[in-house]
């Protein structure tokens, strides 16, 4: 009987072993973690408007208007009588003319410098040879007198006798030409030519 106990706690002692063996075996695995899937957080694609670019250059000022030429002054045809006269002056202003009724006659004369000059007369003794003037009475002479007489009194002289104008008034006429100023009577037909170079009386 002896045998069988040993037997019996032989059998007992591989059981315990078998188990505590189980046991350990059990206990050496680690636990097995619970699969987790992490999801990646969904992309969002943002569109974006860049911010418009500011420029810093100067205001310019606006350019100025254009500027119209002045107007180009037509040569003046018409001429009022001031006390009955008519007053004019050569295109290049040399000369200062005038169509003038007096009470004892009528004339027609210019002023200014011309060449050549008759010797003064002895009767003369003031401004000798400064004009030519041609009357109602008779042939056209050289002037002498101590100031302007064709002119209307005004600050600056009077207007022009364009080339090729002509002023027609009480029986004379004046013509302005490329070769001076002339003035005829014209019912005697006396008269003149007055330039700064060059005159002629008749």
């Amino acid at each position: 009987m002896g045998w069988v106990r040993a037997w019996l706690v032989g059998i007992g002692a591989g059981t315990a072993l078998l188990l505590a063996g189980c046991s350990s075996e059990s206990a050496a695995q680690p636990p097995q973690q619970a699969s987790a899937t992490t999801l990646a957080p969904p992309t969002t694609t943002e569109t974006t408007t860049p911010a418009p670019v500011t420029t810093t250059e100067e205001a310019l000022p606006p350019p100025p208007p254009p500027v119209e030429p002045p107007p180009t002054a037509e040569p003046q045809t018409t001429y009022a009588a001031i006390g009955g006269a008519y007053y004019f002056s050569s295109p290049d202003g040399l000369f200062q003319c005038g169509i003038v009724p007096l009470s004892s006659r009528t004339e027609a004369g210019c002023q200014g410098t011309t060449t050549p000059v008759p010797p003064r007369p002895e009767d003369c003794m003031i401004n000798w040879g400064n004009g030519i003037r041609v009357t109602n009475e008779g042939p056209a002479a050289f002037m002498c007198s101590g100031g302007v007489v064709y002119t209307s009194g005004g600050e600056t002289i009077d207007p022009p006798l364009a080339v090729g104008a002509t002023i027609a008034e009480n029986g004379f006429t004046c013509t302005s030409a490329e070769n001076g100023i002339s003035c005829v009577d014209d019912a005697t037909g006396h008269g003149f030519r007055i330039a700064p170079d060059s005159n002629e009386v008749y």
